[in-house]
């Protein structure tokens, strides 16, 4: 294991640091705004003690970050495999394009959150986020799995306006008794079934152990499921249909 102290290191120098050293863990103190952090790797576990700046694991291919705080925007920008866990808040854009790989978020995020996440055949991506995501939540999602847990929401909608907007594939799962306002005619609502239980149940399993969740309650509750109305959302812009 690698310990680096960054404190004010320009975010360069550090990503050099951590692509060029052998060693495949690393703990990073007095993190201070640094970019890019684990920009793109593949098989390294990185612990971040203080606050990375934007792209956090932009471009991941298979490692997985910690985050003892707080995240700013951009976090998992088009991420490809691995897992980010951030034990706090993160800013607009978390999970960006995001085609692969888990996105684990204990508290909020901000606006535009898993905008145009896909998936690949096997590359299913996951964002969960515990308490709430602000507006245009999974605008233009074509692919996996956007679930919000508006742990201290009490019940009321976990997401901001237009949560949805231009939804054309995925699923999102917003644990909440209120609908959100203005959710857009691409959407398809429903309540929750036993199948969609069961599959939370095993979506939710490594998140509750991280983050030191009962899962049971959490299922106890009801959900709202999302997901695209129409094969073709945007069939009046064809010129054939």
């Amino acid at each position: 294991m690698k310990h680096i102290d960054v404190g004010m290191m320009q975010y360069r120098q550090l990503n050099e640091q951590i692509r060029e050293s052998k060693a495949k863990q690393f703990i990073l103190s007095s993190v201070t705004g640094q970019r890019y952090i684990g920009c793109a790797q593949k098989d390294k576990t990185i612990t971040i003690n203080g606050t990375p700046g934007n792209g956090l694991g932009s471009y991941l291919d298979g490692a997985t970050l910690i985050v003892n705080g707080n995240a700013q925007d951009a976090t998992g920008d088009t991420m490809n495999e691995g897992a980010i866990i951030v034990h706090g808040s993160c800013g607009d854009g978390t999970g960006y394009a995001m085609r692969g790989g888990k996105l684990y978020i204990r508290d909020s995020a901000g606006y535009r959150c898993g905008i145009h996440m896909k998936a690949f055949e096997e590359r299913q991506p996951l964002l969960i986020i515990g308490d709430r995501a602000g507006s245009f939540l999974g605008e233009y999602q074509a692919g996996g799995t956007i679930i919000v847990l508006g742990m201290n929401q009490e019940g009321k909608a976990p997401v901001g306006y237009f949560c949805g907007t231009g939804m054309h594939g995925g699923t999102i799962y917003l644990r909440c008794d209120t609908l959100p306002q203005g959710l857009p005619p691409q959407v398809a609502v429903r309540d929750a079934d036993e199948d969609d239980k069961a599959l939370l149940l095993e979506l939710l399993d490594e998140y509750c152990a991280l983050f030191k969740l009962d899962k049971a309650q959490l299922l106890a509750s009801h959900f709202y499921v999302l997901s695209a109305n129409s094969t073709t959302p945007y069939r009046m812009m064809y010129t054939h249909v």
